[in-house]
């Protein structure tokens, strides 16, 4: 597979994945495309937690499973995120950003267009959205044969210092290499978001790791092989379109928006 058409083919699997355990061959291969990322000063100040063990995964899988219904049933995943969703086709590909919700359980339909006010919170907690959502997450990452734990060493990562931002920049592009990596391996990854959320569940999942205080937890990750035919989600979403160039790339200066290519690169899945 070329670099290319890795870029391209790049996605967040927001599907289950095959049981099937990942192989140590494939584990370390993802190990060894973080380890060529760009770093500081080549201070290489990422740590990763490779996690199979079952009891752990599991115990992962419910902190993600309650922290989603968590953030659903309290509104605060709307309110905080709501610039991002968009409901149609025609406003997904004006603004050619966000997540267009595709897919809905046939009750809530008639109430997308009301899902950020107060009557459409309590509409959905009545139909019991956030603990469909938070059971759905539960499974995903339950059913993810491997986990991974991204930290930073705190020597490199001191938060209001330039060292802590090179760090971040430089953990970002090991998650980039990873990401690309399992295009080329076959599998999925997806950003386990939600107990980040919440202070305490973040706290819950450093304390499950045994991360030493000389390392801070950044993000977490579930991955696995794709499966050949992925049953979607109930609530699901596609992400595919992209902006075009003349709305986030500028020549010389900021005030010339450059040119877009006769070919539409927007809509690249």
């Amino acid at each position: 597979m070329e670099l290319r058409e890795a870029i391209l083919r790049r996605s967040t699997t927001n599907g289950p994945l095959r049981p099937d355990p990942v192989s140590l061959e494939h584990q370390h291969r993802l190990m060894e495309a973080a380890s060529r990322a760009p770093s500081h000063f080549n201070s290489q100040p990422w740590r990763f937690v490779l996690i199979t063990d079952d009891e752990l995964r599991a115990r992962i899988s419910e902190i993600a499973g309650e922290t989603m219904q968590g953030l659903m049933a309290g509104g605060k995943f709307f309110t905080r995120y709501r610039r991002y969703f968009r409901f149609s086709k025609a406003e997904m590909h004006e603004r050619r950003d966000g997540i267009f919700i595709d897919k809905l359980p046939a009750p809530l339909r008639p109430f997308v267009k009301h899902v950020f006010s107060e009557t459409g919170q309590k509409v959905m907690n009545k139909l019991g959205v956030p603990k469909t959502l938070g059971n759905d997450n539960r499974k995903l990452v339950a059913g993810s044969p491997l986990m991974l734990a991204a930290m930073l060493s705190k020597e490199e990562y001191i938060e209001g210092e330039l060292s802590g931002f090179y760090s971040l920049l430089g953990l970002g592009m090991a998650i980039e290499n990873i990401w690309l990596t399992t295009v080329e391996l076959g599998m999925g990854i997806q950003f386990v978001s939600t107990p980040m959320e919440f202070p305490d569940a973040w706290r819950e999942l450093a304390e499950l790791l045994e991360v030493p205080d000389d390392l801070e937890l950044i993000a977490m990750y579930r991955l696995g092989y794709l499966p050949e035919d992925a049953k979607r989600p109930n609530i699901d979403w596609t992400s595919s379109h992209r902006k075009k160039l003349s709305q986030y790339v500028f020549r010389n200066t900021c005030r010339t928006p450059e040119d877009d290519p006769e070919r539409d690169p927007g809509a690249v899945a």
